[in-house]
């Protein structure tokens, strides 16, 4: 008979790994997981494997005991790297991602428990099934609805992102150097992964000078190398003075964004990044779903044009002009940003002339 929910033995448990590939907002949304599973196994040590971008997401994270990585450079690479799950002898696992070649890994790795979702064609890896069904649930949430699923804890919603205190003291110092210690400091972000994504610095520049307007904000451009071009159009563009990031590496523009009062940004990493550090965080979408890959937790809300014929059309490269980020009405996004101060307890020194 095959393990399922009702026969787990957990004090049996004593290494977990969780496979976890793609993006790093993907990664930083499957951390949802690590307290819960703590809970019920609290003397198992938890590994993760992931793709190198997300290493720096992951390796400051207390609860994570270590992490392999998946490298698609070789036939090569990818046998030594069962191997290596191999010879770790796991007990659990969880593969959260559930392609063929994550499901080959966990069918090879000897875990007693294998859990996996339920895709045709990889079903034979795993002898503990979550949910079928995708694109019922925020993918963050769809995490846990697994867990429910199989029989584990499942109350916990945070999501994991570690900093250094070398990372910390780096935004200290920034911050203290750029903002007196009462300035209401919003981010803009214009990261994204494609370019559909990405909304238009010119819409941008309005939504910062609009801030500034209205709640006497400063505002810091956050960028990483590919989206200089933009950080630098939407400086040129605003009419107030604004603070432009300087390059750094994901885990100081993380600890950049956790000082902020707020952000404003694209679906992408470093908005996951900033519901993970607990920044409260307006995203903007156009070709994606919000309610799937939006900004996960109370603290945020997300804005979409739900009227444009062509909303949620995940089109990597827009046909027409960008009409779900250029046509956006100003009014809809300054009341969601209203409903994130409010909602936060935030404390802007608002205009009263405005």
């Amino acid at each position: 008979m095959l393990p399922n929910k009702t026969n787990i033995n957990k004090d049996k448990v004593k290494k977990i790994l969780i496979i976890k590939l793609r993006g790093i907002g993907d990664v930083i949304l499957s951390t949802v997981v690590l307290d819960n599973l703590q809970k019920d196994f609290p003397n198992a040590e938890i590994h993760f494997l992931t793709e190198p971008p997300s290493l720096a997401a992951l390796e400051k994270i207390p609860s994570i005991k270590s992490i392999l990585l998946f490298k698609k450079s070789s036939f090569l690479s990818g046998l030594i790297l069962i191997f290596q799950v191999f010879l770790k002898r796991f007990d659990l696992i969880f593969d959260f991602y559930s392609n063929p070649r994550s499901a080959l890994i966990t069918f090879l790795s000897r875990a007693k428990y294998r859990a996996g979702f339920p895709y045709r064609g990889r079903s034979y890896a795993y002898n503990i099934k979550g949910p079928s069904v995708r694109d019922k649930f925020h993918a963050a949430q769809l995490h846990l609805e697994f867990l429910k699923e199989i029989g584990l804890s499942f109350e916990s919603k945070e999501l994991h992102f570690g900093l250094s205190e070398d990372d910390k003291l780096f935004s200290e110092q920034f911050f203290n150097d750029k903002f007196v210690s009462n300035d209401f400091v919003v981010g803009l972000s214009p990261s994204g992964g494609w370019q559909s994504k990405k909304c238009d610095p010119i819409k941008f520049a309005e939504i910062g000078d609009e801030i500034v307007k209205k709640y006497n904000a400063k505002i810091l451009i956050l960028w990483g190398p590919g989206d200089k071009k933009e950080a630098l159009e939407i400086s040129k563009l605003m009419k107030n003075k604004i603070v432009l990031a300087p390059l750094t590496d994901i885990r100081k523009m993380a600890a950049l964004i956790q000082n902020c009062n707020m952000i404003v940004a694209n679906d992408s990493g470093p908005m996951h990044i900033a519901t993970a550090v607990k920044t409260p965080t307006l995203s903007l979408h156009g070709p994606t779903n919000p309610y799937l890959q939006g900004p996960f937790g109370d603290k945020h809300e997300w804005i979409r044009l739900d009227e444009l014929d062509c909303i949620e059309c995940n089109l990597l490269d827009c046909p027409k002009h960008h009409e779900c980020f250029i046509n956006l009405p100003l009014n809809r996004i300054m009341e969601k940003i209203a409903i994130i101060i409010s909602k936060n307890n935030l404390k802007p020194l608002l205009n009263e002339t405005t």
